[in-house]
């Protein structure tokens, strides 16, 4: 199969693009895709988006998986297009555009940073730190709900999908941003959201 018909297999898949934050090629979600794509495993992709969005990344999963086989160039371009859906399909969940994957080493709030390190280490007192008062009682319950949920089994989505809706909201409160996760127009426990196969990745 060329190149050429590699890309028209692909065209009608690549994402819309609109001003909007979006998620760096080092980033949680992405993380997620690429460990789908090793391990061939979607599962470790579908928690970071909403159920309305599934039919359609395990489409251009199933699609990228066929590519793969094709050569280098063939997998380099067929990844690139599964990773860009499944940004968009975890920011749209958000409510908010997609305006493709950032480069690795893009600049991130020392607060994500900290959060994130927060997670990993299961201890969030030095996030704690760089907050005002008035918000870390708040800041710390988000952060222990989370924890609560954080231990999944990967092929358990609805599971994967109830970590990362407590883990939004955690990062968002943490951005100082004072919603609850609803604005990602759906459930996790019904379905997802944006993971960073993880038993723990994160998202962002």
């Amino acid at each position: 199969m060329s190149i050429h018909r590699i890309v028209t297999l692909f065209s009608a898949l690549r994402p819309a693009v609109v001003q909007a934050h979006c998620d760096t090629a080092d980033g949680p979600a992405v993380t997620s895709g690429r460990k789908a794509l090793a391990t061939g495993n979607i599962n470790y992709a579908l928690i970071w988006i909403p159920a309305d969005g599934e039919a359609e990344l395990r489409d251009v999963f199933g699609k990228t998986l066929e590519v793969r086989t094709l050569g280098a160039d063939a997998a380099e371009l067929a990844d690139r297009l599964f990773l860009e859906t499944l940004v968009r399909i975890h920011r749209m969940g958000e409510g908010v555009g997609f305006t493709g994957i950032q480069p690795v080493g893009s600049a991130v709030d020392p607060v994500v940073t900290a959060a994130d390190d927060a997670i990993a280490q299961r201890s969030d007192a030095e996030l704690l730190s760089m907050v005002p008062q008035e918000r870390r009682v708040e800041l710390d319950r988000r952060f222990d709900a989370a924890l609560a949920v954080k231990d999944f089994d990967v092929d358990d989505v609805v599971a994967g999908r109830r970590y990362l809706a407590a883990y939004v909201d955690f990062f968002k409160f943490a951005e100082g941003e004072d919603h609850e996760h609803a604005g990602h127009g759906h459930s996790h426990e019904s379905e997802h959201d944006h993971g960073h196969g993880h038993s723990h990745e994160h998202v962002h």
